[in-house]
């Protein structure tokens, strides 16, 4: 996968004695225009001191972040890019970094305003050291309204089987809750720009390419839903992308048939029917589990 392009990146170390020593992981934040749901974020991030790093990438925000106070002067590292170049080329200068400049075993995504569970890092490092096979997991999540409403719990498949059936319907990992094998990336490469705003589908069909696929069927994270989000706002460019994205890497044609029909389908189908359709989706999910 071709990588995005980098810019000039400024860096801030903020308690990095842990370089180069042996992390169990790094969880890579970005963030534009959010300093107050990136705090929120890092406030309820628990794992053992000294062994996993949070790099921030700071995406050229109006107000530049400004992460200060005792809570923040270890396990942090802020990097700030002079401009904002969107969420591939921050992520990606994250990734860059993490890979040049610590040596983790495991990368951990989270967006700005998200939860973690007080156990997810524990339970998905546990769950990595003993399944070698598995180089991408994901857990359920509670999904929250702005106003902090609960509305459902997201509940994907769980098996490695399972899971690469629906990946030719829809991207089964919900991105603030995966964590994966750095080792992949030297075989996958990083987020690529080629698929507007299904970057992260299309890396990690990639990495399945290379490993396979769990799911925890807890949930570990709460998202909140922004319904101006990126998805929400591209919604017919991340569609066509996610087309593409299946006729590439789809392992069944028949299933690759039916994902592209699928696709098309929800290119019809109103923004606004469609997200009536996801929460009926969800709340059926609840009631009877995943399938």
């Amino acid at each position: 996968m071709r990588r995005a392009a980098a810019s000039p990146i400024f860096s801030f170390a903020m308690g990095l004695k842990q370089e180069r020593e042996q992390l169990n992981f790094c969880l890579l934040i970005p963030c534009f225009n959010n300093s107050q749901g990136l705090k929120a974020a890092i406030a309820h991030v628990r794992y053992t001191e000294g062994k996993y790093l949070i790099v921030v990438v700071d995406d050229g925000s109006d107000l530049p972040v400004s992460l200060e106070g005792e809570e923040y002067k270890s396990n942090l590292h802020l990097i700030r890019l002079p401009v904002n170049g969107g969420i591939v080329q921050a992520l990606n200068a994250g990734l860059q970094w993490i890979c040049s400049h610590t040596n983790c075993r495991y990368i951990a995504r989270l967006d700005c305003s998200d939860l973690c569970h007080e156990t997810r890092f524990q339970k998905q490092v546990q769950f990595l050291d003993t399944h070698p096979q598995v180089g991408l997991l994901g857990s359920w999540c509670l999904m929250r309204e702005q106003s902090g409403k609960d509305i459902f719990v997201y509940k994907a498949p769980i098996t490695d089987a399972a899971i690469r059936r629906a990946m030719h319907l829809r991207n089964v990992f919900l991105h603030p809750s995966v964590m994966f094998r750095t080792n992949l990336l030297h075989a996958v490469g990083f987020y690529t720009d080629q698929y507007p705003h299904a970057e992260d589908y299309a890396l990690f069909w990639a990495m399945l390419q290379q490993a396979e696929g769990a799911v925890l069927p807890e949930v570990l994270v709460t998202c909140t839903v922004h319904h101006q989000s990126i998805s929400s706002t591209n919604r017919k460019v991340q569609l066509m992308s996610c087309k593409r994205i299946i006729a590439r890497f789809g392992t069944s044609r028949m299933l690759q048939i039916v994902g592209g029909i699928y696709t098309r389908w929800r290119l019809m189908v109103p923004k606004t029917l469609m997200r009536q359709l996801k929460l009926i989706r969800g709340l059926l999910q609840g009631a009877n589990g995943a399938r």
